[in-house]
């Protein structure tokens, strides 16, 4: 019998929820086959089979947590049908009994409560795949790991390190129940109680970490739109009918934002440990509201590409967000975030910082005010700016030299053409 296992998705995805079984017991599967889809706090994504034959168990329910290397399902590879498999398997049990009746209760036990015993050692834990399989190897709990990451990430070498005793399975078995058991009992027909998805319990809580371990703060300006407006009206019908799609403000924000960076680069940049690991590439992340939460694709190199570009990496990105088809590669390794919180009408916020990134801009709504030019009064086209940045890095001096960097070339948009 061989088994399904929940493979190797990404460094930063130990864990994910099954939410919907696509094959069922008895139905046949072809190597290759899609048999679950998986909730993971990025994106969701379809497991394959490794195998051919019939499907004879799930090993998990739909809504479970299952750990990456965890077995799901097993697939007869002879391709029996799920009815004729269960008398052999009932048959087997009662022919060893005699030869070994200790050891036939413990392999079964171990057969199939070991993927929930190690839904519970390391949840929770931001690990290496690495070192989770080592902590598997070992028996040793991730949670009692010790490691020197400020963000708490355990690495191979901590596992190394650690003299953890190997996690017992009879006390790890127990709190596996309770955790499905958290629902709040609420004795009022007026209360909806909702299980958050696991997508929005990973926001809150790496919202929470990134405000616990980053000394964030945020500085604020104004930026008139004036200029922008006006090159944006001039070329738009010119520039749907040669590129096919639509200029926005985006690939300006961008554009201002890289040649921004490249002048104050520590906001490109990330820590791990007492190192600072400085960026000399610009994968900018685009926030997208989608109805299972926030995520954050990245638009890759966008430093090398044009408006045109850049504006169809950002409608696609958006489209694949709220079509919930975005890959792995399509959320991993930004090196800075642009927030637009304006398209719901936000005049001002306080943007939290997508770690590892150490900087985040924040755009807002357009609203016409008056505004002192010269010796007149004039009304423009304005928009706050907030940039949140992490003061363990980067200093006040160098944060609001960045939001001034991308006021001016806003306000000069052709400085945008010329820098590239």
């Amino acid at each position: 019998m061989a088994e399904v296992k929940v493979p190797e998705l990404a460094e930063s995805i130990t864990e994910g929820s099954i939410a919907q079984w696509l094959k069922q017991p008895g139905d046949r599967v072809e190597k290759g086959d899609y048999i679950l889809e998986l909730e993971t706090d990025k994106v969701n994504v379809e497991i394959i089979s490794d195998y051919s034959g019939t499907l004879t168990e799930q090993l998990a329910e739909e809504g479970d947590t299952v750990l990456v290397g965890q077995a799901v399902a097993t697939v007869d590879e002879s391709g029996a049908a799920a009815a004729p498999a269960a008398p052999a398997q009932e048959a087997a049990p009662v022919a060893e009994a005699p030869a070994a009746p200790a050891a036939a209760p413990a392999a079964p036990a171990q057969a199939q409560g070991a993927p929930k015993e190690e839904a519970v050692p390391g949840q929770g834990v931001i690990a290496s795949p690495a070192a989770r399989k080592l902590a598997r190897e070992k028996g040793i709990d991730l949670n009692a790991v010790q490691t020197v990451d400020p963000l708490g990430r355990v690495r191979v070498q901590d596992v190394e390190a650690s003299n953890n005793a190997p996690v017992q399975a009879a006390p790890a078995a127990t709190p596996a129940p309770a955790k499905k058991a958290a629902a709040p009992e609420v004795n009022d027909d007026r209360v909806e109680v909702i299980k958050m998805t696991r997508r929005r319990q990973t926001i809150a809580k790496r919202l929470v970490q990134v405000q616990a371990e980053a000394a964030m703060l945020t500085t604020f300006n104004e930026v008139d739109l004036s200029a922008v407006m006006e090159l944006r009206n001039r070329h738009k019908d010119a520039f749907v009918k040669n590129h096919d799609v639509k200029l926005g403000f985006m690939s300006f924000f961008t554009k201002a934002v890289i040649g921004a960076l490249k002048q104050y680069p520590l906001l490109n940049a990330e820590i791990q440990g007492d190192h600072i690991l400085k960026k000399n590439f610009y994968d900018i992340g685009v926030a997208v509201s989608t109805d299972e939460g926030l995520v954050v694709p990245v638009v890759r190199d966008a430093d090398r590409k044009s408006f045109a570009e850049i504006e169809k990496d950002i409608a696609d990105l958006a489209v694949k967000a709220r079509n919930n088809k975005l890959g792995l590669s399509d959320l991993s390794g930004g090196t800075f975030t642009i927030t637009n919180g304006g398209t719901f009408g936000s005049l001002l916020s306080t943007p939290i910082l997508n770690a590892p990134q150490v900087g985040i801009l924040g755009m807002h709504t357009i609203k016409t005010r008056p505004i002192a030019v010269g010796d007149k009064i004039e009304n423009r086209p304005m928009m706050y700016l907030a940039l949140s940045y992490d003061h363990r890095i980067v200093d006040g001096k160098e944060a609001v030299g960045f939001l001034v960097a991308v006021k001016n070339m806003l306000e000069d948009p052709e400085q945008l053409l010329l820098q590239g």
